[in-house]
């Protein structure tokens, strides 16, 4: 595969954020409005319990999936060859076949044990072929990863995202509950697949170089172990969660998550999943490694700041003038918590991501332990302390140490967080302590309530100009300039 320089690194990747965002920025409000407002409407607390639990069950399989062997195709400095990708495809469907036949054979017994029903063995089930489905993309989407071409990769996760969405409201509204879900991932897997294949056509092929292996898996087994920490951390927390409290306490907290981590999967996401191969490409050269990371530090922090601040003050007025969704009103103060949890997050991901990109995965992987083992260490105390809140509050607490991550970073790369986060958050805080006494004031219904909110976007947009006009002129003129031909 061809390689990059320094320059094409730095057009694609800004404008590889432009065609994410602008491309799927549609598509997430439709998701948005479908999986956030639409569907918690037409669905029990209990139903969504169910599917956030049995979704976190196949989250736990997929990080077997390929011993991080599609990440370290990603991040390897040389060039890939054909015998990396058929090394790479022949361990992982060996992988993912192994699992599939595991899990489907032990449906049932998982279903009798969380007690999910017929109808939630059924959701299971689906989810284990959509997992085998998503599998075989891994080739072609690292193929146009490491070409930095996310115009083409956002394509799929566009119909997607738009077939899992119509599936489920429309199976949702004529009363197909669970089920509703099931029909949705088995769409959007199918379509996923075709489109994928029709982008970046690869002849699958088998093939095993123990020397690919070996040099693949130095880099992609401690990113797994990574991953799989991570995945002990959050994935299997819910699935343990399954058993001790209620499916309606699950709900709450699956239903406070979503909306708390809205910013970080509508923005932040489209800028992570550009950053992790962006910094690999750039690994060799510490300086412009340093301006891209404060950059997309800044970026979102822009976004995620301000939307995760006026989230937590509104939501409790938009409750209450929508009847439906009153029902959720016991989520508020875990939203809150997990509220603190994204805007730390929307700083440390960029972090760990860096440190990945310049092969320091043992660094990332000692981090991963200790967020790991504290979650666990204190969810079940603060469960036993304050219910289903205290999932929150631990993420809260974990996520804090955020701090120590900056201070690790800083060791390799140099960092001015002041520049990369500090406006953002200043003007973030001054917005929300307007916000926070005026709300009360003027949401006295749903449209004064849409007021506060496109008062609160101006409030944050003038205290940052007012801050950091130079830098935010800037870096327009920077993006405009590697924007055009």
């Amino acid at each position: 595969m061809e390689e990059i320089d320094i320059a094409t690194v730095t057009k694609r990747s800004i404008r590889g954020i432009f065609s994410l965002v602008s491309r799927t920025l549609v598509i997430q409000i439709i998701g948005f409005i479908v999986g956030n407002l639409l569907l918690p409407a037409f669905l029990a607390p209990s139903v969504y319990g169910v599917f956030y639990v049995v979704s976190a069950f196949i989250g736990f399989l997929t990080y077997f999936s390929d011993i991080g062997l599609a990440a370290a195709l990603v991040q390897k400095k040389e060039e890939i060859t054909q015998e990396d990708l058929r090394t790479t495809f022949s361990i992982q469907q060996l992988l993912v076949g192994a699992l599939v036949v595991l899990s489907l054979i032990f449906a049932e017994p998982i279903s009798s044990f969380y007690h999910y029903g017929k109808d939630g063995t059924f959701l299971f089930q689906a989810l284990i072929i959509a997992f085998f489905l998503s599998s075989l993309k891994t080739i072609p989407s690292v193929m146009l990863e490491r070409k930095l071409l996310f115009n083409k990769l956002v394509i799929p996760q566009i119909l997607e995202t738009l077939v899992f969405n119509i599936v489920a409201l429309v199976l949702a509204m004529n009363s197909f509950g669970i089920q509703s879900f099931a029909y949705a991932v088995l769409a959007r897997g199918m379509i996923g697949l075709i489109a994928i294949y029709v982008i970046s056509p690869w002849r699958v092929s088998f093939g095993f170089s123990r020397s690919v292996a070996k040099s693949l898996l130095a880099f992609g087994l401690p990113f797994q172990v990574n991953s799989f920490l991570a995945l002990l951390k959050d994935d299997l927390l819910i699935v343990y969660l399954g058993k001790v409290l209620p499916f309606s306490q699950i709900g709450y907290i699956g239903f406070a998550q979503k909306w708390a981590f809205v910013s970080l999967r509508l923005i932040m996401d489209n800028i992570i999943r550009i950053t992790f191969p962006s910094f690999s490409r750039l690994q060799h050269d510490e300086r412009a490694l340093s301006i891209a990371l404060e950059k997309s530090l800044f970026a979102s922090a822009f976004f995620v700041f301000p939307s995760v601040i006026g989230l937590i003050i509104v939501f409790p007025y938009f409750i209450h003038f929508i009847p439906q969704y009153h029902k959720w009103e016991p989520a508020l103060l875990a939203m809150t918590f997990f509220g603190v949890n994204a805007l730390c997050s929307s700083v440390s991901t960029p972090l760990t991501n860096v440190l990945n990109a310049i092969g320091k995965i043992r660094t990332s992987l000692n981090l991963m332990i200790f967020w790991t083992v504290a979650t666990w260490v204190l969810t079940p105390l603060f469960i036993t302390w304050y219910g289903f809140n205290g999932v929150a509050m631990v993420s809260a607490l974990v996520a804090c140490s955020v701090i120590g991550v900056v201070m690790i970073v800083r060791r390799s790369i140099q960092l001015n967080m002041a520049r990369s986060i500090g406006f953002p958050a200043f003007a973030s805080i001054l917005m929300g302590g307007i916000l926070y006494f005026v709300t009360p004031l003027i949401a006295i219904s749903m449209p004064m309530l849409i007021v506060v909110v496109a008062l609160g976007a101006i409030l944050y947009c003038g205290f940052l100009y007012l801050m950091a006009r130079e830098q935010i002129r800037a870096d327009i003129l920077f993006v405009i300039t590697n924007l055009k031909k």
